[in-house]
Formats: C-alpha cells, structure tokens, sequence
C-alpha cells in the first residue's frame, strides 16, 4: 500500500484498514457503523473510507478524487458533524432525501455521520427507514463511541468496524511527523491526551490549552475548606465557557454576517435587524439559536476535557498508592502525585474519581454546570475527612 494512502492519516489502526481494504473489493455493504474510544479516529477512517469507495484504484491518495473527498468538496460524499447537543428530525430527513439521489460523479452516494450518537429518537427512527430499504448505490457510514449509542436495530443493520485507543508512541510518532512538534512536546501531549488524538495536537500546538491543562491539574492541592471548592468549580466553568466562547465567536459573527447579505442587508450590516428585509426576522433568531446551542455544547465539550483531566489524576495518585506498574499518564507531575499519595488513602482516590465521573454523568444530564461542579469539589473535599486530616495539613503546606 502506498505510504501516502488515505489510509496513512489513521493512527493504530491496522486492522481497520484491512478490514476496509478488503470491502472495497470483496462483497460490500451498504450501512456501516464505526465505533472506538473518543479521538480513536471514527471519522478519520470514515472519511478515508468514502475516499476509498470513490477512488478508481482503491484509496490511492494522491487523485484528484481522493482529494476532493478529503477536502469535502466531492459531490457524492455529504459529510454531517453537528456542533449541537443533538440532530433533529429535520436534519436527517434532508440527509435521507440526498442519500437517494443517484451519484453525479462517483461510483457511490456516500453519507458520513459523525456524531451517530446525537439522533434524537425520531430522527434515529428516520434514519432507520432509509437504512433498511437503500438505494443500489447509497453507503452510510455512522460514527458512534460506543455500538450501544445507536438504536439496536440500526445496530443491527450495519456491519460495524471497532477502533481502539492508538498508543502514545504512536501518537507521538504521528504528531512529530505530520505537525512537526519538537519530541519533547510530542512525548508529553501524547501522554496527557490518553491516546485522543485531537487533544494531542491541541495540547502539542496551544500553549493556552497546556495552560488551562495545568490549572486543572493545580486543584486537587487546593481544596483545603469549602471556599476554596467553591472558588475552584467557579474557575473551571468560567475557564471552560471563555475557552468555548473564543471557539465560537469569529464563526459566529461570519455566520451572521453572511446570513444578513443572502438576506439582503448588505455585509457589515450589524447585529440589529432594521436594515433586514421584511420577514426574515426569524431566520436571524434561528441562526442565533443554533449558534447558542452550539456555545453550549463546545462550552461543555470543555469542562469534560477538563474533568476527565481531574479523574486521570487522581487515577495516577492511586496507581502509585497500589504500586501498579503501569505508565503514568502524568510523568511530569510525579512529585506532586507522590505528595498527594502519602497524605491519602486509596478509598479517599477512588472516592474522588467516582466523584468526577459522576459530574459527567450529571453534566450529561443536563445538569448546571457549576452547580455540578460545586457538588464534585465538596465530594473530592470531603472524600479526604477521615484521613486524619492529612489532606487539609498538606493543602495548607502547599
């Protein structure tokens, strides 16, 4: 296979590229389902896939075809990755009715989901139907964490394809080559980001994301009385709507602005709606809708990442308390680790991980977010009481 392949941009996944391979020539099927850890590379492998169906010699990378579908700009290749919480009945009718068009260009008609995951249950039952009586030439790929995120008869429908966490030296590997990282840099981020390879390249390329990482990381030496809980969730949910907000708003503006010309206004028209059109009104406040929508969720996309930091922490303060002999994810910090260890027990540690997950389970929820986050800073606080007071001692010390 030729290194420069559409294959090459998956990372770890050899048996998944074999799989896919092999389809292409042997006996095809027309609904697929990926699934993998979170930054495993679903959609990289999607994607490439569809590059694959569509190129004459099986995903050769170097054509105009296989680039043209990589980019997103291939006619029969619709690509769908929501920024919102979920994807409605409207949405996905739309994608059912381009699903049956026959191919302008290509050889398929190639639908890529990537948030599978976020169908609300109507939109799934839509989906549904037009998975189980498909046109000759139509291909879904959905993108899912977990089989169990899709409706078992979707599920059964689809022929699914498993990806697992790449390695950090893989990873490593992938961010010196490709994003030219010093090796260093490449080690750590590589580590941190727990095999997530996005996280890896933000971390490896954004000293603000290494920053807020670290601020994270600074907290469970804080929490030494009820203030200092309260203040930290205070800190992490405003650092994480500053962090979805900055994502969000020159996407936002552009959207508005192009909105308000296709409707007339002119660009730079503002954000009054005086100079619109009669009657489109409603159109801008929808636009501004799913743009709060989408803050919302790229807000809490962020206080995960952070969370999920907190609880690999503490899972490396309990690795050194058992004295495992695993790898931790946080090499850097092992003094501190170390620190934290003495002055606790191994309950106390797993106290504070189920803790942090049981915020992400309330933030799933549709939880507030401080107030869930106020309540996982009291339960890791309270979690170290009945140590003697070792904890407070070391808070104070530190």
């Amino acid at each position: 296979m030729s290194e420069r392949s559409v294959w090459t941009a998956l990372v770890g996944q050899d048996h998944v590229v074999a799989e896919l391979a092999g389809a292409i020539d042997g006996a095809m099927t027309h609904a697929w389902l990926f699934t993998g850890p979170p930054g495993s590379g679903r959609s990289v492998a999607a994607k490439a896939f569809a590059a694959a169906l569509q190129c004459e010699s099986g995903g050769c990378g170097t054509c105009a075809t296989c680039h043209t579908v990589l980019a997103g700009t291939h006619p029969d290749v619709t690509v769908v990755s929501t920024e919102l919480l979920s994807i409605g009945v409207r949405e996905t009718r739309e994608l059912v009715r381009r699903a049956a068009l026959s191919p302008a260009m290509g050889r398929w008609q190639v639908i890529v989901l990537e948030d599978a995951d976020r169908l609300t249950e109507q939109a799934a039952n839509v989906l549904l139907k037009a998975i189980e009586e498909p046109p000759a030439r139509t291909v879904w790929l959905l993108c899912a964490p977990a089989s169990e995120d899709a409706l078992p008869t979707i599920r059964s429908r689809c022929r699914q394809v498993r990806l697992v966490t790449p390695t950090p030296d893989a990873v490593t590997r992938l961010l010196i080559e490709r994003d030219q990282v010093p090796q260093d840099v490449a080690v750590f981020a590589a580590h941190a980001s727990q095999g997530h390879i996005g996280r890896a390249r933000r971390l490896a390329t954004d000293e603000r994301a290494r920053q807020r990482r670290a601020a994270v990381l600074a907290l469970p030496h804080q929490l030494t009385d009820v203030g200092d809980c309260l203040r930290a969730a205070a800190e992490v949910t405003e650092a994480a709507a500053t962090e979805g907000k900055q994502a969000t708003s020159e996407l936002d503006a552009a959207e508005m602005d192009s909105l308000k010309v296709a409707l007339g206004a002119g660009s730079g028209a503002g954000s009054g709606s005086a100079k619109l059109a009669s009657g489109t009104a409603a159109a801008v406040k929808d636009l501004e809708d799913r743009q709060k929508r989408r803050a919302k969720r790229l807000q809490r996309d962020a206080l995960d990442r952070a969370l999920l930091d907190l609880a690999a922490y503490y899972r490396d303060v309990l690795a050194i308390q058992l004295g495992a002999d695993v790898d931790l994810i946080n090499p850097g910090s092992r003094d501190r680790l170390a620190e934290l260890a003495g002055s606790s027990t191994r309950e106390a540690t797993l106290r504070r991980i189920e803790a942090v997950m049981a915020c992400r389970e309330a933030l799933d929820a549709n939880a507030h977010p401080l107030l869930a986050t106020e309540a996982m800073m009291l339960s890791i606080r309270s979690a170290g009481r009945g140590d003697g007071g070792r904890l407070a001692s070391q808070g104070r010390s530190s």
